[in-house]
């Protein structure tokens, strides 16, 4: 599978309808974006479960500035809806190649445990009206 261009229409939908998801976020203008571009192709040729998304920043600024986007390329990594991984800078495809094994390879049932138990506490902190 290639890359996909991802934009404000489509972002929520690829998150929903795909177990993984990885967004590539970037610029033209940006030589390390160009750099990591080929790394990232291979990658999605190899990984055809795996759904890898590109968002231009300059033609989504919207998109880049609703997920915080301060630094290109930045690498983010969803299972199931949940953003489990983000990263500013080029990974090697070494380390892109670990990134998706590992998303793969977590007990989601465990992650979102966690993530109740985490907003359980932080409700605990919340004063009561």
């Amino acid at each position: 599978m290639s890359t996909m261009e991802l934009t404000r229409e489509n972002l929520d939908q690829t998150l929903s309808d795909n177990e993984i998801v990885l967004i590539d976020w970037w610029a033209s203008w940006c030589g390390p974006c160009r750099a990591f571009a080929p790394v990232y192709e291979q990658a999605a040729e190899k990984h055809d479960d795996v759904v890898f998304g590109k968002v231009d920043t300059e033609a989504q600024q919207e998109l880049a500035a609703g997920a915080q986007i301060t630094s290109i390329p930045t690498v983010m990594g969803f299972r199931d809806g949940i953003l489990l991984f983000a990263q500013p800078g080029v990974l090697p495809a070494a380390g892109l190649e670990s990134l998706i094994s590992q998303l793969k390879e977590l007990d989601m049932d465990e992650v979102r445990a966690k993530l109740a138990e985490a907003e359980s506490e932080m409700a605990g902190d919340q004063p009561q009206g």
